[in-house]
């Protein structure tokens, strides 16, 4: 690995001597952490080159620091930070420098901070355990190739532009690529100005929030649903009020009760394909939903994650799509068709509303991933996009139909399930919840890793029901998993 020059601060003006300030300097790095065990020390020439000493200086220091037992010099190798450094606690050596102080753990933030949310991590994985977890596409059947032709393309002809401060809208050419594919597949009224691309959809969510939330207001959520969008809101000072999920949806008669105590400043809702469970909002709680939403004056932030994936009969149109009156706040990401690692979300709203987003974004990200934008904008036009979509919507069509007979033929009797319309996972449901949660602690330690309703709820509580994924699994895998998780079921579950 190359080396940086090491930057130490020696006062040519001090009492102290130079080699003195030198071993001083060292040994003060080591005991903060910057100079870790182990890690090799420039030579002696290079050091004194840098710091415009004599090379003998330098060598004076280190004789000094090896003698103490910082430092260890091995033959033909160099001088390094020693792995094995005194107790903190322990007497000082005699000798040379005692005075000096020994390693100590690095200080803690001392200052009082408010509370921070859990982090979302990326789930760690055990050898050989399969993942049925999220909602993750396939990575092996990501076009790579493509894609590093594309960024490669951006970057030979637009480079300069490109590399260079650019505006947070994100690449014009992406957003009217964007609004092309919105028109046309999803019956959305949109131009590029009304688009803003994002690192993301979490990213759309989180600027949606701000640009939208006031401290207290009052934000209507699924229940279940998806924790990371109720954090987003929560963090822009939003309270978060719980509406419940049917098989039909979102519950509107609740929601009629909910905003006839309270005010709400907006409802999110996952109409496609509710996460997690699965379901379309019904048509009817569609369209009384826009009503409701115009004449209470709230947004509906709707979140249309996977809408790609559908494989029962055409695709229902968006909510956006039927918006009359500029309640909708449409939101949703190219990461589910390619990849997670290219983070590439998008808002689109009316376009007052997305100047706010622009204006957030200015003083959050500056801008997104020029050259990525671009690179998708020509995978839009050349239309390589699309048909990677179509491919992989046939394969997860496949993968489910798979999975399902499966699980009819070695779970019956112990979960049900109703076959999703689309989508990456299935949502199933066991007797009862202590058969749940001993299902997923028992499948956890045969090797397959999925997320029991609990990480579906605003406080945490166990449920019947379960999210399996099946979009990122081969047939192969998926058929293996659903021997595990009959293996997996509890003594007298069925």
């Amino acid at each position: 690995m190359a080396r940086w020059e090491l930057i130490v601060n020696l006062e040519r003006s001090a009492s102290l001597t130079i080699p003195r300030q030198l071993a001083q300097a060292l040994t003060a790095d080591i005991a903060r952490g910057r100079l870790r065990p182990g890690q090799r020390l420039p030579g002696s020439r290079t050091l004194a080159r840098e710091l415009g000493v004599h090379r003998q200086t330098v060598v004076s220091a280190i004789d000094e620091l090896i003698a103490e037992g910082w430092l260890v010099s091995r033959p033909a190798a160099g001088v390094f930070v020693a792995d094995a450094l005194a107790d903190p606690s322990a007497p000082p050596f005699k000798g040379l420098s005692n005075a000096r102080p020994r390693p100590r753990p690095p200080a803690r933030f001392v200052m009082s901070l408010p509370p921070a949310p859990t982090p979302e991590l990326p789930r760690e994985v055990p050898p050989r355990a399969i993942l049925m977890s999220g909602t993750r596409p396939d990575l092996r059947l990501v076009p790579a190739d493509l894609i590093g032709r594309a960024y490669r393309r951006a970057l030979k002809v637009h480079g300069s532009d490109l590399l260079s401060y650019t505006h947070p809208a994100g690449v014009r050419r992406l957003r009217e690529g964007l609004a092309t594919m919105l028109s046309s597949t999803r019956a959305l009224a949109v131009d590029a100005d009304g688009i803003i691309v994002t690192r993301g959809s979490q990213m759309a969510l989180a600027l949606t929030a701000r640009a939208l939330v006031r401290r207290g207001d009052v934000v209507a959520v699924e229940h279940p649903g998806y924790r990371p969008a109720w954090e987003a809101f929560r963090l822009a000072g939003a309270e978060i009020v719980p509406v419940p999920v049917d098989e039909h949806g979102l519950d509107i008669r609740a929601l009629h009760r909910l905003v006839s105590r309270r005010e709400i400043r907006a409802v999110y809702v996952t109409p496609h394909h509710q996460f997690p469970t699965t379901v379309t909002l019904a048509a009817p709680r569609r369209m009384e939903l826009l009503r409701l939403a115009a004449q209470r004056r709230f947004a509906i932030v709707e979140d249309d994650y996977d809408h790609e994936f559908h494989y029962g009969g055409r695709p229902v149109l968006p909510m956006a799509s039927f918006d009359t009156e500029g309640v909708v706040i449409y939101i949703g990401t190219l990461s589910k068709v390619l990849a997670p690692g290219l983070r590439l979300g998008f808002v689109a709203a009316a376009r007052d509303f997305v100047e706010r987003l622009i204006a957030y974004r200015s003083f959050i990200d500056l801008q997104g991933d020029s050259v990525l934008e671009c690179a998708m904008a020509d995978l839009l036009d050349e239309g390589l996009l699309q048909r990677h979509v179509r491919k992989v919507a046939r394969i997860y069509r496949a993968r489910l139909e798979a999975l399902m007979t499966a699980l009819g033929r070695q779970l019956g009797g112990f979960v049900t399930f109703r076959p999703p319309s689309g989508g990456t996972a299935i949502w199933v449901t066991a007797r009862d919840v202590r058969t749940m949660s001993a299902w997923n602690g028992a499948a956890a330690r045969l090797g397959v890793i999925f997320d029991a309703g609990g990480a579906f709820t605003l406080d945490g509580q166990p449920s019947r029901g379960a999210r399996l994924g099946f979009a990122c699994l081969t047939e192969e895998e998926i058929a293996t998993a659903s021997r595990r998780l009959a293996a997996a079921i509890p003594h007298g579950g069925r």
